[in-house]
């Protein structure tokens, strides 16, 4: 079995004095892709955020690589080798493509660089052309691209990746899914917040679905698959 690179440990999460997760836990293991699955408003991106460091747990642990970052800034959490690309992709709108990306090259946290801007043209040939573009003049499936390859320059041990389908047309969702799956192929590590389970069944190797900010199921994508309790009560699949 893979080692457990990223560890969710019972989180209680708050909005000002609003909670919103609940004893939430999950595990990540090297190499994989983990599925985080739920309605919309569920919790899948305020763990995204918790992990990312943009929110910080009342309760609860957070262990990457064996080491607690609970509660550390979300640019040493970055520093340490998590990737974040937010829903809402926050590109540089009045920069091209090309700098969008160079502005985020950053050596791993064991001093390699493995993703360089000729590599991630290469994963993601939908950019080169573009790359004198402004940001602000991409589609959103453009965008979206661009915010994982901005991600990737980060040369990341895991990549979280919250709702990377949402809102595109199915043409580009169907582009998005294959960028996904060439990422799995050369072994890179993956968080991925998704409301449609037909989107992961063949991208994710296991699942854990949210409801109202509890962890109610955890196991393989294909244990979930067969659940149709599950689906229809969480999923409305």
């Amino acid at each position: 079995m893979s080692q457990t690179v990223l560890q969710v440990n019972k989180i209680d999460v708050f909005y000002a004095s609003s909670q919103v997760l609940f004893n939430m836990s999950l595990e990540v293991r090297e190499g994989e892709t983990l599925a985080l699955l739920g309605r919309n408003g569920a919790g899948k991106s305020t763990t995204m955020k918790t992990i990312a460091g943009v929110l910080t747990p009342k309760r609860g642990q957070i262990e990457f690589k064996g080491k607690p970052i609970s509660g550390q800034p979300a640019h040493l959490i970055a520093r340490a080798g998590l990737s974040f690309v937010p829903e809402d992709r926050q590109i540089f709108p009045d920069l091209s493509v090309e700098d969008n990306l160079t502005i985020a090259i950053k050596p791993g946290a064991d001093g390699s660089s493995v993703w360089s801007l000729e590599r991630v043209y290469d994963m993601l040939p939908l950019l080169a052309p573009l790359k004198n573009r402004l940001g602000g003049q991409l589609s959103g499936g453009e965008q979206q691209m661009l915010t994982v390859g901005r991600a990737l320059m980060g040369n990341p041990d895991v990549l979280l990746l919250d709702e990377p389908s949402e809102g595109l047309a199915p043409i580009m969702v169907q582009k998005i899914g294959d960028l996904i799956n060439a990422l799995r192929k050369v072994g890179t590590t993956i968080v991925l917040a998704e409301q449609n389970l037909h989107f992961c069944l063949g991208l994710a190797d296991r699942a854990v679905v949210i409801d109202k900010g509890v962890d109610v199921f955890c196991g393989t994508i294909s244990e979930l698959n067969a659940n149709d309790e599950v689906k229809q009560r969480y999923l409305s699949v």
